[in-house]
């Protein structure tokens, strides 16, 4: 055999072998490293990854130096890690007594919801070790269901503190007229005491009753195109009889008498005959309530004025709260039960709206609703929106509320 050809032979396959060579090596190493990554990485029990993505609670996952080893994106949200660090010390002083004692502790904190801001966000903590060197957090956002549980005990317990009133009170007037059964005169101021005291008691039932209402109310379902000018026309005929006992006028004008809105007449219709008989029982007599509506912008401004003395800057910010009165005294003489303007807040509210107060003591007050008008003056039939409601203007957007002299005359 040729010697040269031997030769051109071996150092082919001599190429070949230091290619293969080097190949296996490189692959070696990525090997090697792909281990090292493995083993750098923090190992779980077997399954809790899987357990913890359909759990449908946040999670964060610390090691034995409180360094977060995974953590669920609710976790982030809810304020609770930032990058790799548990935020709150509450939370690291239940991984410590966890991981001191090997139990399971669960609590409630009310948290700060960011570093900047004065939001906070209730949640129930579960906290428990996992694995061998792990602590596992549970937490669930509670925030929505404490306040509304505040909310409904406190209206529970005014609710039981204001009906006490007139029911003490017919029961204390039942006795004196069984008393004064020989006395014509005193029966009959008894029998007109009790008869105010329960028609107060007729009127706070029929607001609490309304509220009820409203709770289960669902606009988006059940709301139809509402006329402005007709609901406030009604408003103001149900307003009538207590306007005419003090020789108050009711006036009514603006330039939007022919906008419509999207939503349910009734509740609408009850929002703004509480807003005129509040007016009416605050102004004093032989005076005037002015009731303007005006269209513009896609919203449907309703203002409500009176000439009565007036709220100080601090009750303003209370006045839509249930069962808050500017004047106590004045308003159960008057037979006020404190939720009209809360029943008002939450109709306009329901309606994608807002109501705002502008007033000066000495100068009367007025109040405003504003709520979406809708686009399209007379609908084609059956024309909805993926929602089920006709299309209406824009959203409402907050704005200073104006005095309308225009309004008060």
């Amino acid at each position: 055999m040729d010697p040269l050809f031997v030769g051109v032979i071996a150092g082919l396959v001599g190429l070949c072998l230091g290619v293969f060579g080097v190949l296996a090596f490189r692959v070696s190493e990525q090997q090697r490293a792909l281990v090292d990554d493995e083993l750098d990485e923090p190992q779980l029990p077997e399954g809790a990854a899987e357990v913890l993505s359909v759990l449908g609670r946040a999670f964060v996952i610390v090691d034995d130096i409180d360094g977060v080893v995974r953590a669920s994106p609710a976790a982030y949200a809810y304020g609770l890690v930032r990058g790799h660090t548990v935020v709150h010390h509450q939370l690291l002083n239940m991984t410590a007594r966890v991981r001191r004692d090997g139990v399971v502790l669960e609590e409630e904190f009310e948290l700060p919801r960011g570093p900047l801001g004065a939001g906070s966000i209730i949640v129930q903590v579960r906290a428990a070790v996992l694995g061998d060197e792990y602590v596992l957090l549970l937490a669930d956002d509670r925030t929505e269901i404490t306040r509304t549980e505040e909310i409904r005990n406190d209206f529970v317990a005014n609710v039981s503190h204001e009906l006490k009133t007139p029911v003490g009170a017919i029961s204390l007037l039942a006795e004196a007229l069984e008393d004064s059964s020989d006395d014509e005169v005193a029966v009959r101021r008894f029998a007109q005491r009790m008869h105010k005291e329960a028609s107060r008691l007729a009127v706070l039932v029929q607001d609490i009753i309304e509220l009820s209402r409203l709770q289960g109310a669902n606009i988006a379902q059940q709301g139809t195109t509402v006329d402005i000018q007709h609901v406030i026309a009604d408003a103001v005929d149900r307003s009538k009889l207590p306007a005419e006992s003090k020789n108050i006028t009711l006036v009514v004008g603006g330039t939007g008498t022919d906008a419509r809105v999207f939503g349910d007449p009734d509740l609408l219709t009850t929002a703004f005959r509480n807003l005129i008989d509040n007016a009416i029982r605050y102004s004093p007599e032989n005076t005037r309530v002015g009731i303007g509506i005006r269209s513009r912008e896609g919203l449907v401004a309703v203002s409500v004025t009176d000439q009565g003395d007036g709220i100080s800057p601090e009750d303003q910010e209370r006045v839509f709260e249930r069962f808050y009165r500017v004047d106590a005294a004045r308003s159960r003489a008057t037979g006020g039960t404190g939720l009209g303007l809360s029943i008002v807040k939450h109709v306009v509210t329901n309606h994608g709206g807002e109501v705002s107060v502008w007033s000066q003591p000495g100068q009367g007050s007025t109040f405003t609703v504003r709520l979406p008008e809708m686009e399209d003056r007379e609908p084609a039939e059956g024309a909805e929106t993926s929602g089920g409601a006709p299309a209406v203007g824009r959203s409402v957007e907050s704005s200073a509320i104006v005095h309308e002299e225009g309004v008060q005359a």
